[in-house]
């Protein structure tokens, strides 16, 4: 695939007219039912996010390109596929079960276009804080990938120095250290909000990536004990069975929101969502900023604590079930959007990248799998007719090794260990527990062909050879 770079094209800019500044909010491991703009019940309190859903649009079937973070996060920097790169699973996860996984290149090429670097050449600042694991060493790092400012993003999945969550940070890529005791997700929202700040006379692009809600589990004593008191008053079953993978021990899923300790993670995002949008107001940007709101997979239900239930989605983090790639979805786009509406149609993290240029004036001139989302912002449907998963490792999660397809209402997953196929409905069957493969065998056919047609298209890695047993392998 070649690739040949990008064009600009200006135009008059009246005070009516301006370039939009963009503010993108990517959450790690936040489920879907994780806020309540999706989810009335929700155990966690999540004020800031609601309002930002009521002021714009919110997407009830919004994905993410993978079920595990670097490979979204590719897709979301370039607009790409991750599998066009063999970037499917997390930098570097190379877990191996029945089989050995697929070939994985844990680094995001440097010939790839960012969608930082596509708003840089059409005259944008840029800045990135929080978490970035899409390469090993500073080269891939962000200041080296289209953004000015890098607070915070090199090659660790999580917030592993220091006293982590808390400082002293010890994060090599934050050169000021925040006083003791200061809370990562309220030093990153600051830092945002000053960038903001400097450039509110500039167009820019602000890509706040949260190292939370991801493991460690470790919260403000406040909130946990505000959300210790609050769970008291609930009860019920916490924990039902799910499939196993690997390993002897049963895999057990979350069915109910109560772990206060994740509850204090949510609120403290929150928190730091709602400074980074009162600053846009205190610099009179609001009416004409971007503002996106998503994560970079479903919520982590099945292991390392299995702080949070997804239910009625099936599975969680690590799962190509609707759990693990289903994520919130919210979109503010002053003078496209109308306040307080939603939006059915499938959008993907591939679809970032080509909407945020394309609202800039960026003319893309290479090729990119993603489309621009603004008609379905105005509430029109999209010229779109499926979407892909590939994900042909096994998850720290017990997740299967498997790919999907979304056609309409229609999701087949394909099994990588052995070939089994699954067919759901989710317009009457959004918890995918009623198996139609059996009975709809020319859907089946025909889903499964075109998903094999796009294995060949971005050229699909898949299990390996373990012990003198091979995998099952598509035929075309």
């Amino acid at each position: 695939m070649s690739l040949v770079g990008v064009s600009t094209v200006r135009g008059a800019e009246t005070n009516s007219q301006r370039t939009p500044n963009f503010v993108v909010f990517l959450v790690d491991d936040l489920g879907y039912m994780d806020v309540g703009a999706n989810n009335p019940d929700c155990f966690y309190e999540t004020p800031h996010i609601n309002r930002l859903a009521e002021s714009g649009m919110r997407f009830t079937d919004g994905y993410a390109a993978n079920p595990v973070c670097s490979p979204t996060r590719y897709s979301l920097m370039t607009g790409k596929y991750p599998t066009r790169a063999d970037a499917t699973n997390f930098f570097s996860g190379k877990r191996g079960g029945k089989f050995n996984p697929a070939p994985l290149n844990d680094n995001m090429p440097l010939d790839e276009i960012t969608i930082a670097q596509a708003l840089k050449g059409q005259g944008y600042a840029t800045f990135f804080a929080g978490k970035w694991h899409l390469g090993e060493s500073e080269e891939y790092y962000p200041q080296n990938r289209g953004f000015d400012v890098n607070i915070g993003g090199y090659s660790r999945g999580g917030p592993y120095s220091g006293k982590r969550y808390f400082a002293p940070f010890e994060n090599p890529q934050m050169k000021e250290e925040s006083p003791a005791g200061d809370h990562l997700p309220d030093r990153l929202a600051r830092d945002t909000a000053s960038f903001i700040k400097a450039n509110e006379d500039k167009p820019f692009l602000a890509y706040l990536s949260f190292y939370s809600v991801h493991t460690p589990l470790m919260g403000r004593p406040d909130l946990v004990e505000k959300y210790k008191k609050k769970a008291s008053a609930i009860s019920g079953q916490e924990f039902a069975d799910e499939e196993q993978v690997f390993g002897n021990k049963p895999r057990k899923v979350r069915t109910l929101q109560k772990h206060a300790v994740y509850a204090a993670m949510v609120e403290a995002m929150d928190q730091a969502v709602g400074k980074v949008l009162q600053q846009l107001e205190d610099s009179g940007v609001a009416d004409n900023t971007v503002v996106i709101f998503t994560s970079d997979n479903g919520g982590l239900s099945t292991s390392e604590g299995s702080p949070t239930s997804n239910l009625p989605l099936r599975g969680g983090k690590g799962w190509v079930y609707e759990g693990g790639i289903r994520v919130p979805w919210i979109v503010r786009f002053p003078g496209i959007t109308k306040a307080g509406t939603e939006s059915a149609e499938p959008i993907c993290s591939i679809d970032l990248f080509p909407t945020l240029a394309a609202s800039a004036g960026v003319n893309v001139q290479h090729e990119i799998d993603g489309i621009d989302i603004r008609p379905a912002l105005r509430g029109n449907s999209l010229d779109r007719e499926t979407l892909y998963w590939h994900y042909p490792h096994y998850s720290n999660q017990g997740g299967i090794p498997g790919g999907a397809i979304r056609e309409g209402d229609f999701k087949l997953i394909e099994r990588y260990e052995d070939g089994r196929v699954h067919l759901y409905n989710l317009a009457t069957d959004i918890s995918e527990t009623n198996d139609l493969a059996s009975s709809m065998p020319e859907r089946v056919d025909q889903m499964r062909s075109r998903l094999h047609r796009w294995y060949q298209t971005v050229d699909a890695k898949f299990l390996q050879e373990k012990n003198g047993q091979r995998p099952w392998t598509p035929k075309n």
